[in-house]
């Protein structure tokens, strides 16, 4: 797929005692979800973004409403976003690895759970995963949401109209609005921004996290965070966000950046608490 060769957490499960016997792994599962909805609730009194959101809205141009024309990997990338945040919400999972280990590029996206998670096409994705026989995995599953397949079977999994979609929904939270611009041939909806104050909040927690909250360690970073730098950067937006910083810290920051972008995935997924998903889908962005 050509835009995704352009570039180059795991949720917490609480411990329950043994003597829930063959009830455990449910009682898990609904444990990583009502923490999770938890987690959301609570985290901030400001409007809740998806990753999806966050990445459209670091690639809109603020007056004008609509993403660069040259931009041809905010299609793809947005699909990965998807995939990362259905992992991060416990929704999918990486099939288990048995006697002769996988790569996480081998490994199957398989569902796990199709609890709601408060976004429509999030839950259109889990639906796709729960119904798919036999599974696909991570890089399959971005080619088939994005529609870039030759197989006629599998065009209906492709999700329609997602940038168009995002807007609308940034449009309900109050962070741009809708407008028609004429283009001397054709009329086009755009959105722009209205809400500088989410937009900049924004643009800030992504400076922050490579420069003044920098950890040189990953598994400290907010997960969420994490996965918005590196899908960010697939998407070719994230240079927007760094646009406003002074030349020094331009250079520490994309120098942090290169860093992550130069970790490796399947060591990264390894370690404790780490997130196979997210990991799957940076390994299928930066191969």
């Amino acid at each position: 797929m050509t835009s995704l060769q352009q570039r180059s957490s795991g949720l917490v499960q609480r411990r329950t005692d043994a003597s829930r016997g063959a009830e455990g792994g449910k009682e898990i599962e609904r444990e990583v979800i009502e923490a999770e909805f938890e987690e959301e609730s609570d985290s901030s009194k400001d409007t809740r973004l998806t990753l999806m959101e966050e990445v459209l809205l670091l690639g809109l141009k603020d007056r004008e409403g609509y993403t660069s024309f040259w931009n041809d990997c905010i299609s793809s990338g947005l699909r990965g976003c998807m995939i990362m945040e259905l992992g991060l919400k416990g929704r999918v999972e990486l099939e288990k690895i048995g006697m002769r280990r996988k790569s996480l590029l081998n490994r199957k996206l398989v569902y796990r759970s199709d609890s709601p998670t408060g976004d429509v096409m999030l839950d259109e994705a889990v639906k796709h995963v729960k119904d798919t026989d036999p599974p696909e995995n991570i890089q399959t599953w971005v080619e088939l949401l994005s529609g870039e397949t030759w197989n006629p079977l599998k065009l209906h999994y492709q999700l329609r109209n997602v940038r168009e979609r995002l807007a609308k929904n940034l449009v309900e939270k109050g962070v741009l609005t809708t407008e028609k611009q004429n283009f001397l041939l054709f009329d086009m909806t755009t959105h722009p921004l209205v809400n500088s104050t989410s937009k900049q909040k924004l643009i800030k927690k992504v400076q922050d996290a490579v420069l003044s909250k920098w950890t040189n360690d990953p598994h400290r970073m907010d997960k969420r965070l994490l996965g918005l730098i590196y899908m960010a950067h697939a998407s070719d937006v994230l240079e927007n966000a760094f646009a406003p910083l002074s030349d020094d810290d331009y250079e520490v920051a994309m120098k942090r950046v290169r860093e992550l972008l130069d970790l490796d995935p399947e060591q990264e997924c390894m370690k404790p608490n780490a997130n196979e998903v997210m990991w799957g889908t940076v390994a299928a962005f930066i191969k």
